[in-house]
């Protein structure tokens, strides 16, 4: 065991004063920001929902209880690339739609880098919907719980830890201090692997409904009497997602409690643990833990002062969070051909070489043609537009290529996906970012299967700021230029 058991029996029970409230200092601290780079709260359609879900589609269901869940939470993605998750509540949850839009808004005003924040809502007719950040690496629950390749490290657990104590006292600052069912499942891993607390928790799931869904063993002893959550609650709850950390299982609070008084820490501390802390380490985590699980609400700590005490406990702040969680890194799924590389960049001058070698080759299988009409004068100046707009592209004139492209496609002859490339092309030289998405995006639809609509995406995306969608559409492209090459 990687803690000596005669000093974690030495371990007692009894309440300790609070820690000192001042300010976090220390690990992290440059990064204490609020999500400014994230769009603000908005109303979405429910259409608009549908189409980012493939019409609510069963595979895109990422909640714990798939389809049998009361409220089902679906991956999706937006008409901008942006990777969302919708929880979609029972059509009876929120009668009151205007009750349901002020709590939401409330929620979505808050913006912070240790929580999977809300984005928006939908609350047309009987349907009430929330739209949250996506987070691509599942729930704590999964790397704890139901591990496959490694179990979860010493270092990573200390780090959850942190973070959502850090999301929580977050929102404690902000007034929102009621986090309604905090367990494993509520803690989501980004892009990077790094935990994050979900939003979705900050409302109940209904308007009048219980705050807790997990086992009665599990929930605060007040809530059991009185059926409300007050901030001493969810400090109850938090202790018993450091008994999941310490196990590795759902153990019941009341049973830990009773391992902790008899001594027997051995049964309590994930065997997968040896040798990966130290005794006082072991010993300060359960320590916390108590506190957290004492039955009188006003002797348990407040969220400051577990963030004061878990600073200290970040012994490794230099390993990244998807090296501990064995998760390939963003950097090793980056594309390494020459598009890829130039694409990564932002060498728009790159770029411009290689679409301009490639031609119209591309175009070769995809359907160009809208009729069979015959060549006619319209499609010979339809033709002579795109030629012209070759020239101008060759010659890096990229406004007049534009220009060019434009009235070829407005001529509706011909459907030509390297034509909106092209044109994609021509406004991020020119510094228009989403009119330069919005082709990129046309040119996927005619080819669905051209890894040069997603890099061309993925430059947009980042020129205008979404770096985690850029990623996504980099990856996509990619993946899709790998299997083309696979195919050649």
């Amino acid at each position: 065991m990687g803690c000596e058991v005669s000093k974690l029996c030495a371990f007692c029970c009894v309440s300790e004063p609070e820690g000192s409230n001042h300010g976090v200092t220390g690990f992290d601290e440059d990064r204490r920001g609020e999500g400014n780079d994230l769009p603000q709260f908005r109303e979405f359609s429910i259409e608009s929902l549908r189409n980012a879900t493939s019409g609510f589609a069963a595979e895109n269901i990422v909640s714990e209880h798939g389809e049998k869940a009361p409220n089902v939470v679906y991956k999706g993605k937006l008409d901008n690339q942006r990777r969302i998750a919708v929880k979609r509540f029972n059509r009876k949850a929120w009668p009151d739609s205007r009750q349901f839009l002020e709590e939401a808004k409330a929620v979505g005003q808050l913006r912070n880098y240790r929580m999977a924040n809300l984005l928006g809502c939908c609350y047309e007719g009987e349907e009430r919907l929330l739209v949250a950040e996506f987070m691509p690496h599942e729930t704590l629950a999964k790397h704890l719980f139901h591990w496959e390749s490694q179990p979860m490290k010493w270092a990573m657990r200390l780090r959850v830890a942190l973070h959502i104590a850090q999301a929580l006292e977050y929102c404690t600052g902000k007034g929102r201090a009621l986090y309604h069912d905090l367990n494993a499942y509520r803690v989501l891993f980004d892009d990077d692997s790094n935990p994050r607390l979900s939003c979705f928790g900050l409302m109940k799931n209904s308007r009048d409904g219980k705050s807790y869904s997990t086992n009665l063993a599990f929930t605060p002893p007040e809530y059991l009497r009185t059926g409300r959550v007050t901030p001493e609650s969810v400090m109850y709850s938090y202790g018993t997602l450091l008994l999941d950390l310490l196990s590795g299982k759902h153990i019941p609070p009341s049973h830990a409690l009773d391992l902790i008084r008899d001594r027997n820490i051995q049964m309590l501390i994930d065997s997968c643990l040896e040798g990966q802390f130290s005794s006082d380490d072991g010993t300060e985590l359960i320590r916390l833990a108590s506190r957290c699980l004492q039955y009188e609400p006003r002797e348990r700590p407040n969220p400051k002062s577990l963030v004061t005490a878990m600073i200290p406990l970040q012994k490794d702040l230099e390993t990244p969070s998807h090296q501990l969680m064995g998760i390939p890194s963003s950097a090793s799924t980056m594309p390494h051909s020459p598009l890829g590389d130039a694409c990564v960049r932002a060498d728009l001058t790159a770029i411009h070489e290689i679409v301009e070698k490639l031609g119209y080759k591309d175009d070769e299988g995809a359907a160009t043609e809208l009729s069979f009409q015959m060549w006619t004068n319209q499609m010979q100046d339809s033709l002579n537009f795109k030629k012209k707009g070759d020239v101008a592209f060759r010659h890096k004139d990229f406004a007049n290529a534009a220009e060019c492209y434009s009235q070829f496609i407005e001529g509706g002859t011909m459907v030509s996906p390297t034509v909106y490339a092209r044109r994609s092309l021509c406004y991020l030289m020119n510094e228009m970012p989403q009119e330069a998405l919005n082709d990129a995006m046309q040119a996927q639809v005619i080819s669905p299967a051209w890894h040069i609509a997603s890099y061309l995406q993925a430059v947009a995306l980042s020129s205008l700021g979404q770096e985690n969608e850029a990623h996504a559409a980099l990856k996509d492209g990619s993946m899709l230029e790998s299997k083309r090459n696979a195919l050649s």
